[in-house]
């Protein structure tokens, strides 16, 4: 493939990436193939070769350390890296009271198979050197450096007998998988991380311009395409943080994990580019909407726009925290309570947060994965007033999507995909009660077969292997059907 970008570099953010032709949404931008892959930070026990969470202590026969069996342990991810290493050297994996736990014995893995790379391949080794460590500032936070150097800087040039590399050079390298790792998913979707030397040099915006598809079957290649038109010469952006946080919540996530500041357009919008996922209702007048006076400082007072109301900015925090917390305790309850709790916090909280607030907005996004598969809530048990409802709050959804994750993202066509089931069945239960013409009936299946024609044109372009590529696969047979439906309308 023709490369269609370039590398600059600049003062601010170093070394970027921009278009070098005209692109449309969907284009492949670039491929690569991972410097290393390995475990997430905080990992509990897994498999070292597919990330499996294992329940039990299975240990690979050589080393001693976890894998899900012998398949996995002679696979060359685990076997080519720290397997030799640790049965050469007799260290042995102590497996713990609660295998669900972080831990530490994990910290050491991802970086270990990085510094693996100097004697492997010369050309990619010093590829990672130029990246961007942030040491100095990492630094400051002493209690995490210290662990750093006992959990992997010593145990590397101790443990493991490679004192050929320097303490500085190690605390070097995991300041690279810190700052510039993506999350990957294997193919049974569990979680880990990998290095991608050429994908990391695109900058971070709150609003990017192109995704990303990792295919673990082929050696976690990584698939860079953009998601709205780009034209030459613009920058090409990818997104660091979670498009559906607040402001205040993304820009600390970026200082703390990726050591900077960000400043990008949507960050320095108090109304978040008119979405307005930050803003609250004022509690003292009827119209106002509590705003910050500047996004992009933390401590800016928050005033209301109608009255003299106003908030400090560490309020906010810990309002932004109560809610935070409130919401991660959904993940910790029954299954059968789920939908009741995130509806009763829904309502709670509207009455102070802004409609498209980013809190609301995740937990629609919780109820609309809820509605349609949880006990009770199958689509043959959900009512017309549920199917109208999660219907409803895929459209809240896409309204602020549209903005923060426009074009062909994942998000976007999954949530397209998710709002047309409704839709649809909604729409042949009024007909069936007589509340719609054949006409108005079949325009509603026309606008149906769209939503899910524009879920598919998105999903098709992962891997078919994934689950969102498995959707694209069963919405293209989904399609045929609901257009032999169609034309099956009496008008």
């Amino acid at each position: 493939m023709a490369k269609v970008y370039r590398i600059e570099r600049n003062d601010k953010v170093g070394r970027y990436m921009i278009a070098d032709k005209d692109l449309a949404g969907g284009d492949t931008v670039l491929t690569e193939y991972p410097a290393v892959i390995g475990p997430k930070v905080d990992s509990p026990v897994i498999c070292l070769t597919c990330f499996t969470p294992l329940n039990a202590r299975v240990l690979c026969s050589k080393c001693g350390w976890p894998v899900c069996n012998e398949t996995c342990g002679k696979a060359s991810l685990h076997a080519n890296g720290e397997c030799s290493i640790f049965a050469a050297n007799k260290i042995k994996f102590q497996p713990p009271e609660d295998l669900a736990m972080p831990n530490p014995q994990y910290e050491c893995i991802t970086a270990l198979r990085l510094l693996l790379l100097r004697d492997k391949d010369k050309a990619k080794w010093d590829e990672v050197l130029r990246m961007e460590s942030h040491c100095e500032k990492r630094k400051l936070n002493e209690e995490f450096w210290n662990a750093e150097k006992v959990n992997i800087v010593e145990f590397v040039r101790i443990r493991c007998k490679m004192d050929s590399f320097a303490e500085d050079l190690i605390h070097k390298i995991c300041g690279i998988l810190e700052v510039n790792c993506f999350e990957v998913r294997s193919a049974d979707g569990f979680m880990g991380r990998g290095l991608y030397t050429l994908t990391a040099l695109m900058s971070h915006n709150c609003v990017a311009n192109t995704t990303h598809s990792v295919i673990p079957p082929d050696n976690y290649k990584i698939i860079v395409r953009t998601t709205t038109e780009v034209k030459k010469n613009q920058e090409l952006y990818s997104s660091y943080t979670f498009s559906l946080h607040p402001t205040l919540v993304r820009r600390a996530n970026l200082s703390y994990s990726k050591y900077f500041d960000c400043d990008c357009a949507r960050c320095a919008d108090p109304k978040e580019l008119g979405t307005h996922m930050s803003s609250l209702k004022c509690t003292k007048c009827d119209p106002g909407l509590v705003l910050s006076t500047n996004p992009l400082d933390g401590a800016a007072p928050w005033k209301c726009t109608d009255c003299e109301f106003q908030l400090s900015g560490n309020q906010l925090e810990r309002i932004n925290a109560v809610i935070e917390k409130e919401i991660e305790s959904l993940n910790h309850i029954e299954p059968d309570r789920v939908i009741e709790e995130s509806e009763r916090l829904l309502r709670q909280y509207k009455s102070v947060l802004h409609p498209n607030h980013a809190f609301l907005t995740i937990l629609k996004h919780s109820l609309v994965q809820f509605y349609g598969r949880s006990d009770g809530y199958t689509y043959e048990d959900l009512p017309d007033i549920l199917l109208e409802r999660k219907a409803n709050l895929c459209k809240d959804i896409l309204k602020v999507i549209d903005v923060v994750e426009p074009g062909k993202t994942r998000l976007r066509g999954l949530m397209l995909f998710e709002q047309h089931i409704p839709q649809m069945l909604y729409a042949q239960s009024r007909y069936r009660y007589g509340e719609l013409t054949g006409k108005k009936l079949k325009d509603e299946l026309e606008n149906v077969r769209d939503v899910l024609k524009e879920a598919v044109e998105i999903l098709k372009l992962e891997d078919p292997a994934s689950p969102e590529g498995s959707i694209a696969v069963g919405g293209l047979e989904s399609l045929k059907e609901l257009e032999e439906s169609i034309l099956t309308v009496q008008v």
